[in-house]
């Protein structure tokens, strides 16, 4: 398969950027993404070019470093997958494809396909941690914790922090970060000492480091790489106004 790439470069924070066009050829379709870039960058290294940078990682959908928005999709186009779970397969050969940066105000370029996601990092430390005593493996029944609540908690905490739901929410929110963050705590015990404090904190922290406001379009959710739903974000503004109120 033979694809041509309009990838964007950009040399630092400060420099301005723009689109650059590639040729990869004799690309197998079980080929991943990031594989593609990779014969991409050796043509270049061999060729006396400068390769192009982007995040990666574990490369098995669980780190979400690999975030680059392609053809308009955060990840790509394939649903419930990071961009190193993505197969050239999913595209036609000869198919003009469009590489992107996470497009944030809060995630700054630092490099061609890199960005800065720190402000998620200052969201979970503005959370904080569980003051609950947890020392070695409680007793499975210690605890009684009802089944729904254990797995909606599971399903939230499956959120991998990669930054698509406010790559490509059009108002830039991290709204659906948040809420997976708190939800995963608020359906357990152990969460709910400090749930009032914790939701406050990360709402004020998400709001001063400049992202949006959630306006329930969806997109977040459709372009999750681990479905994450919206309706935790239904949580987090329950969380969050309760607090408010006790206050």
């Amino acid at each position: 398969m033979n694809f041509k790439l309009k990838i964007w470069r950009q040399k630092d924070a400060k420099s301005k950027g723009a689109f650059e066009t590639y040729h990869v050829e004799g690309i197998s379709p079980d080929t991943s993404f990031l594989e593609m870039m990779d014969i991409l960058n050796n043509n270049l290294v061999h060729e006396g070019k400068e390769p192009v940078a982007f995040d990666h990682d574990c490369r098995e959908g669980i780190c979400g470093m690999c975030s680059m928005h392609i053809n308009g999709h955060a990840h790509g186009p394939e649903q419930a997958v990071t961009t190193c779970q993505l197969y050239m397969r999913k595209f036609k050969d000869g198919e003009t494809i469009t590489i992107e940066p996470w497009r944030s105000a809060a995630f700054p370029v630092i490099k061609d396909l890199v960005v800065n996601r720190s402000a998620y990092d200052q969201i979970l430390q503005a959370g904080g941690f569980i003051s609950v005593r947890t020392n070695s493996v409680p007793d499975g029944n210690a605890i009684p914790i009802p089944k729904a609540d254990a797995d909606e908690s599971m399903d939230a905490a499956a959120c991998i922090g990669c930054g698509a739901c406010a790559a490509t929410c059009k108002n830039g929110s991290a709204m659906l970060f948040v809420a997976a963050r708190v939800s995963s705590l608020a359906k357990l015990p152990q969460g709910r000492v400090e749930g009032a404090r914790r939701a406050k904190a990360m709402v004020a922290k998400m709001d001063e480091l400049g992202f949006g406001n959630c306006t329930n379009t969806g997109a977040c959710q459709a372009e999750c790489p681990k479905s994450i739903s919206i309706t935790h974000i239904a949580r987090l503004n329950r969380e969050f106004l309760s607090a408010k109120f006790k206050d």
